[in-house]
This record gives structure tokens, sequence and C-alpha cells, in this order.
């Protein structure tokens, strides 16, 4: 298990005289403060989500009396991490004050309100953030996001672009933009960013599933549900057969619905109501739209 130390902090007793009686008097106490290394092992166990970690290095800094506005921006990353978004933008805020962080503070708000689903309030914090950073790559991924959802799809893929110069062409921002291209129909183009993704992470399971709806809905349906272990067959089938009726291919539709059914019996409820769907969209355009 690793560990940090806090700075060693020593009380000292100076003699001292006032009138003619020699009075002990007690040095003040100065602030006890955390290092750069401890800082660095605390960002390296949410980075690795080892949060249980993070939280009890936290929760020692917090005991030993430690102010740091570094350790209020570390809280609301293991918070964010953790899905209390609210507790999140707390900490962030907290820490908004102390402009060695400022700029990072924003990013954390701007993110954490948008997961909120406060778009108008995200939009305004994270352009507030990348104006005081250039390189706050998370907040322009956000960016990217928060025009997705306002289909702005120029200022979208303008925002990808920054938070992939920024972060080095992070993973995260891969598969974002891949799913950004899917929703515009650019499959060739989402399928590339998604493997790139996956290529650099191989363990992201957004960008694997992306992948695999991208590539349903190129029509490449053994592709899309090729590999996945015996448990998440029913699952992968039933995405499968629901980019195929998005795409028309009805009777493409049925029969992958059908087998995710038949993986998990007629309960699989899922794939029931997507089944359903696609045979009324069936009825209604008898004539597929299937495209290469």
């Amino acid at each position: 298990m690793r560990t940090f130390l806090l700075t060693a902090v020593a009380v000292l007793t100076m003699a001292a005289s006032a009138s003619n009686a020699g009075i002990l008097s007690r040095a003040a106490k100065p602030a006890p403060t955390v290092s750069d290394a401890a800082v660095a092992e605390i960002q390296r166990a949410i980075d690795e989500q080892r949060l249980l970690d993070a939280g009890r290095y936290l929760d020692e800094t917090q005991l030993a009396g430690v102010k740091d506005a570094r350790l209020l921006m570390l809280g609301g990353d293991l918070n964010l991490a953790r899905g209390r978004y609210n507790a999140a933008l707390a900490s962030y805020r907290a820490a908004e004050g102390d402009v060695g962080v400022r700029a990072r503070a924003l990013q954390g708000q701007g993110v954490a309100l948008s997961l909120l689903g406060r778009s108008a309030e995200a939009m305004i914090t994270l352009q507030r953030a990348v104006a005081e950073d250039p390189k706050a790559w998370r907040a322009w991924n956000a960016l990217g996001r928060e025009y997705d959802n306002r289909t702005q799809w120029a200022e979208a893929g303008a925002a990808y672009e920054q938070a992939l110069s920024a972060s080095g062409g992070a993973a995260l921002v891969y598969n974002n933009r891949g799913y950004s291209r899917l929703l515009q129909n650019r499959r060739d183009e989402a399928v590339a960013d998604l493997v790139a993704a996956l290529q650099k992470r191989p363990d992201l399971v957004e960008a694997r599933t992306n992948l695999r709806l991208a590539l349903a809905l190129r029509g490449d349906y053994d592709r899309a549900v090729a590999g996945g272990t015996p448990d998440d067959q029913a699952a992968l089938l039933n995405n499968a057969g629901f980019a195929a009726g998005m795409r028309g291919d009805y009777a493409k539709a049925e029969d992958l619905l059908g087998r995710a059914l038949t993986l998990k019996s007629e309960y699989y409820g899922r794939a029931s109501e997507n089944l359903k769907v696609v045979r009324a969209l069936a009825a209604q355009k008898p004539a597929p739209n299937v495209d290469p």
C-alpha cells in the first residue's frame, strides 16, 4: 500500500523575560503542509481508479489539518470519478479563489455542471476555463459534448480538435469525437476515431461499445457482434439489431433481435421492445433503405 508523509512540523518553545519574571512563550505553530510527491500520489491513485486509496490519502490530509487548494481539486476529481457531481462542484468552487489552480477549478466546475445536465451554466464555465488556459483539454472535450447536444457540429469538431491537440491525443477525446461523427452519420470517420481510442486505451469500454454500434450502422453486423463473451452476446445482438433497424435493414434486424431473445429467453425486455419498434417501422416502410 502506498503511503505519503506530510511535511514535518516542529513546535518550539522559546525563553523570554517580561519585567523581572521569566515567562515561557511558545512559537506559533506552522500550518501543516502537503508535499508535491503526496499530491502526485493522490492524483495517480485517482487516475488509476484506486479510489479507495485516494480517499484514504485525502482523509489523512484532512485529519492533519492541511489547507491546500490542490487538495480541494483532488477532492473534486475524486468525487467526479465516484459520480458525486454536486460534491465535486462544491470542491472545485472552493478552490477557484487560488490563482494557481483557477483554470483547473473552472474546468472541473464546467465538467461537473455538464454531467449534472446544467448545460447553460456548463457552457459559460467551460468557455471561461479555456480562456484562462487554452490547454485545458478536458474543458475542450466537455465543450465538444455540449456542442454535440446542440447539434452544432462545426463547433463540436473544433472543440475536439483543440482537445486532441492539448491532450496529445487522449483516448477519451477520440471516443467522444467518434461518437459525434456517428451522430452525424459519418460512419467511416467514426470507426477510425473509435479504433484510435482503443489503440490508446484497449480497456475503454465506451469506445468498444461505440465501435460495435458504428460497425452495425455501417452494415458490418458480423464484426459488430464478434468477440464478446457468451454473457455479452445477447446485448451485442440487441444493439446490432437495433442499428440494423435504424438503417432500414428490417429483415436483418429481426434476425439479430430474434437471436438476442433466444439467448436471453423471452424475458429479455430490451430486445423484445426493440423488435416491436423494428416491426412497426417495417410495416410503415416495407422497402429497406440500406446503404453500403
